[in-house]
């Protein structure tokens, strides 16, 4: 470069010279004025420069930048007798002046805030920037007020000519008018000290050292640099962001007084950490934020930007240079293709092709590296129990120390969070990778899924946190080398993009949460978002699925119909019992069950139940608002289990099941009745045996019988007996599995046979004639008399039947029970008025004479007893009631009886009864007629109970 002039005249653009014409003419205008009524201003004017005439110069930054030949769309015009306001307002009354705008292209100045956002946007703009006031602000380094407004698509800031008093507790000075030799004098640096006269049209170099730093590229102070810094700390920054963006040499003198310990803590006391984060950020997102951070580095200010009050930690700064290193590196390097020929790294160019595709990723990339020093800080604890967990001290040196945005804030609470993740899953990738063969413990770490699901886990912002992690990896490392390091991440990321999961984020999910919730029979909640991830991995894992277009309707079916078995559905199983159930019922569990699912083996105290709603929500989150809906999803699981999801998941399941039969309210009770069930139907019998827990279901599910009134309401009784008889046979069922069958065919001969070989004590006997006893009968003697609880007794009934059809044969034993108490509810005479307790009764008589056909001879008596008064009552009730409510369905009472009493005959045809029947039921007519109709249509060979016995 030639050496510089005193003074020179600039190339200016044509809107630079239609500014320069247009201030020009507006300050003659001021000067040709009438004096006007001095206007309120925080400067006072000095006498002196009352009656000279206005200069107007171009300052700082613009001037600097043109000497460059740099573009620059910002110029600050220091006026030299009114504030910036004040012109301002005067320019704006000139172009209000008809004729005045249009000799300058222009349309007049915006007089609303819309106009003013659109006007002076660039240089084709015909309106002028309304005119903006910032107030003096000292704490947010304003220290006189300007006013900004858009003209020709520059940004045009007025302010006064000014010098600068400073105290010795503060960086906010005592301002008023000064000179332009005292303007310049106040300033950061040389080469921002200049003026560009716009009456001489020449560079102004009042400090006598502008053109020669400039041409030396050294960054000086006008002023003796110590005291310039204890003035103003905040041109430590200044300075070091010039040189960094200049690429310029600060000068020995300033460079030793910025590390003075004396300005390093004016500048962390006087300096408000907005105004450093400011400084911060454009040395960052300058043209070289390595020197930036490498002059923060040498200088031993590290620890006075980047800081955090709060915290006691000391940053390991020795960390810093290996980190702003690599980024630097990786950033310049080159192109895959030169670096396949040598002439950079290619792990370098991988890894910058993929983490730092925008200016915006290289900024936090830089913004990551300056805050590596702060990646081992202990994460803060919360202020008190339960409270929301602190953001770690990074992410609070970024926003207290350097003001940063919550975006970046938020880059770097994830990046610290998620570093562990990062690394163990690089390094897991690469540990398969290089040993293929080796057993794999957990998720496989070459997994689409598993990767994909990473980068989900990560977010959006998942390329600066693996920055991050690599920083701290490089910046950290052992015995392993740069090289190495930067080599795996590297092999990560390609093969990442190898399998298209660059932008897994941001992929859409298959189902969205209220197509799953309603596939699944279940309330929408907090429970949908890690559910749908497992449809997202199921996604990631076929992604040639996900793709028909007939995908989502698939999902849906194999969700939603339990007929339909596939690895979406068995995942969503798993996922539900570990990550949605489990934590649920973790503070009940069910003392004679282990966490896996066996029966406990020594004694353990039983919780007590929660005493009241408060406890409860703590102890038994899934009965309240916030987590019931783990019962519609414990539903769905039940019923879409298979015996191998049954053996996989057995210690998920028992636990909670039985927590919830232990509940003392009926109608959880009654719920987790249904639900063991459900989970009985499709258990392998060896599961059962190998665990145990066929006594402790049983324990669990018999207390549920003993739920009678008056002590338990009439319909609760009937629900909570209505799920646990089937849960208890089905019970038997598992444990017992083989018993030995009734005889196939009663009818084998045409002559008498004798009762078949049986054995009345086996385990599978023993537990349902248990059942009986201690259900049906021991509960329909106590609901004396039965009519006054006819619903109860209806299901009571129905349940005795079906006991007697699993005992089959056996039931003999049970018969001089059994058929008293069926004859007594048979005949009760308000049994009428409820017609499905004597319709139940009825077939719970067929289920006796079919399990018990050999033997049910000698109780003839009892049957023909029980039947007549029954149809008798019925024939008398319908002639009381004639036309009223439930005559049909008495009518289907009188069909079922008919059947039982042809099953009768055909039993005692067969069996070893003695005595006359036909007799019998002559002599019945014949003392009642209205039994006529009972025994007169039937016939051995034509009678529909034959059929059924067959």
């Amino acid at each position: 470069m030639a050496a510089w002039e005193e003074t020179r005249p600039l190339m200016l653009t044509n809107v630079e010279s239609t500014l320069v014409r247009l201030l020009r003419d507006v300050a003659e205008y001021i000067d040709n004025s009438p004096v006007p009524e001095p206007l309120e201003s925080q400067v006072s004017l000095l006498r002196e420069l009352a009656e000279v005439k206005l200069v107007l110069r171009f300052t700082g930054g613009w001037v600097r930048d043109k000497l460059l030949m740099v573009p620059s769309h910002d110029i600050d015009v220091a006026i030299n007798k009114m504030t910036g306001y004040q012109f301002g307002l005067k320019m704006k009354e000139y172009l209000a002046i008809p004729s005045n705008a249009e000799k300058y292209g222009l349309e007049g100045v915006a007089s609303t805030d819309a106009q003013s956002n659109k006007a002076g946007v660039d240089g084709k703009s015909k309106v002028v920037g309304g005119l903006h006031k910032i107030e003096a602000n000292p704490e947010r380094s304003k220290h006189l007020e300007t006013v900004t407004t858009r003209i020709l698509g520059l940004d045009i800031d007025l302010v006064n000519l000014r010098k600068e008093t400073y105290t010795e507790d503060s960086r906010n000075p005592q301002m008023e008018f000064g000179t332009p030799e005292e303007d310049a004098l106040r300033r950061d640096a040389t080469i921002n000290a200049m003026f560009y006269n716009l009456n001489t049209l020449l560079v102004e170099d009042l400090t006598g050292q502008g053109f020669k730093d400039m041409q030396q590229k050294i960054i000086r102070t006008p002023l003796e640099p110590h005291q310039t810094f204890k003035d103003d700390p905040l041109r430590v920054l200044r300075l070091i962001r010039f040189a960094s963006r200049l690429g310029y040499t600060i000068d020995s003198a300033a460079e030793e007084s910025m590390g003075n310990p004396d300005i390093k803590e004016a500048l962390k006391v006087k300096i408000s950490r907005e105004r450093v984060g400011i400084e911060v950020e454009k040395m960052l997102k300058g043209p070289d934020p390595h020197r930036a951070l490498a002059l923060i580095d040498r200088l031993g200010l590290y620890e006075t930007i980047f800081t955090d009050p709060e915290s006691k930690f000391v940053p390991e700064t020795e960390r810093l240079r290996l980190a702003y290193d690599t980024v630097r590196d990786i950033c310049s390097a080159t192109s895959q293709a030169d670096a396949d020929l040598g002439l950079s790294s290619h792990a370098e160019a991988v890894i910058k092709e993929i983490l730092v595709r925008s200016d915006d990723e290289k900024y936090l990339a830089w913004q990551l590296a300056a805050l590596v020093p702060w990646a081992d800080a202990p994460t803060p604890e919360p202020t008190k129990p339960g409270a929301k967990a602190l953001p770690p001290v990074a992410s609070s040196v970024a926003r207290a120390g350097i003001d940063a945005t919550n975006k970046v804030c938020a880059v770097v609470t994830a990046a610290v969070n998620h570093m562990s993740d990062i690394t163990d899953l690089k390094d897991r990738f690469c540990d398969r990778k290089t040993f293929p063969h080796r057993r794999v413990d957990g998720e496989d770490a070459t997994a689409r899924d598993t990767l994909g699901m990473a980068v989900r886990r990560w977010g959006a912002t998942w390329r600066s946190q693996v920055m991050f992690a690599l920083l701290c990896e490089v910046s950290g490392a052992g015995n392993e080398s740069r090289e190495d390091i930067l080599e795996s991440y590297s092999a990560f990321l390609s093969y990442l993009r190898s399998l298209d999961l660059l932008e897994a984020y941001a992929f859409k999910p298959l189902l969205d949460g209220k197509s799953l919730a309603t596939a699944l029979s279940a309330p929408t909640g907090p429970w949908m978002k890690n559910a749908l991830d497992v449809v997202m991995a199921w996604q990631l894992r076929h992604p040639e699925k996900a793709a028909s277009p007939s995908a989502k309707d698939e999902a849906i079916e194999e969700v939603k119909n339990s007929r339909v078995q596939g690895e979406l559905k068995a995942r969503l199983v798993a996922h539900v019992l570990s990550l949605t159930i489990r934590p649920l019922f973790a503070k009940t569990q069910h003392p004679a069950v282990t966490s896996r699912g066996r029966a406990v083996t020594t004694a353990v105290l039983a919780k007590p139940y929660a005493a009241n709603l408060e406890a409860e929500k703590v102890l038994r989150p899934w009965k309240t608002g916030d987590g019931a809906f783990a019962l519609d999803l414990l539903r769905w699981v039940l019923r879409n289990l298979d015996a191998p999801l049954v053996e996989l998941h057995w210690g998920l399941l028992i636990p909670p099941l039985l927590t919830i039969v232990d509940d003392p309210d009926p109608e959880y009770k009654a719920i987790g009745c249904g639900f063991v069930a459900l989970l009985l139907a499709v258990t392998p019998p060896a599961r059962l045996a190998r665990t145990g827990l066929g006594e402790v279901i049983h324990d669990a599910l018999m207390p549920a019988l003993a739920y009678l009134p008056s002590l338990t309401p009439e319909p609760a009784a009937v629900v909570l007996a209505n799920a646990a008889y089937p849960a208890l046979l089905a019970l038997i069922r598992v444990r017992f599995p083989t018993g030995e069958a009734v005889p196939a065919d009663p009818f084998a001969t045409t002559s008498k046979a004798k009762s078949p070989p049986f054995r009345l004590h086996d385990p599978r006997t023993a537990a349902l004639s248990a059942l009986l006893r201690a259900g049906p009968l021991a509960a329909l003697a106590h609901l004396t008399p039965t009519s006054n609880h006819p619903a109860l007794t209806t299901a009571l009934l129905t349940h005795l039947a079906s006991i007697v059809g699993e005992m089959g044969v056996r039931a003999v034993s049970h018969l001089q029970h059994v058929l008293p108490l069926l004859s007594s509810v048979s005949t009760d005479p308000f049994g009428p008025a409820h017609a499905p307790g004597l319709l139940a009764a009825a077939r719970a008589l067929q289920a006796v004479l079919l399990s018990a056909w050999p033997r049910v001879g000698p109780w003839r008596g009892e049957v023909l007893k029980g039947v007549a008064g029954c149809w008798v009552g019925i024939v008398a009730w319908q002639i009381e009631h004639a036309g009223g409510s439930g005559s049909a369905e008495l009518e289907w009472v009188r069909a079922e009886l008919r059947t039982a009493v042809g099953m009768l005959r055909a039993a005692v045809a067969v069996g070893d009864g003695e005595g006359d029947f036909e007799g019998d039921v002559q002599a019945l007519v014949a003392a009642d007629p209205r039994l006529r109709g009972l025994f007169e249509a039937q016939s051995v060979e034509g009678d529909s109970g034959v059929a059924r016995l067959r």
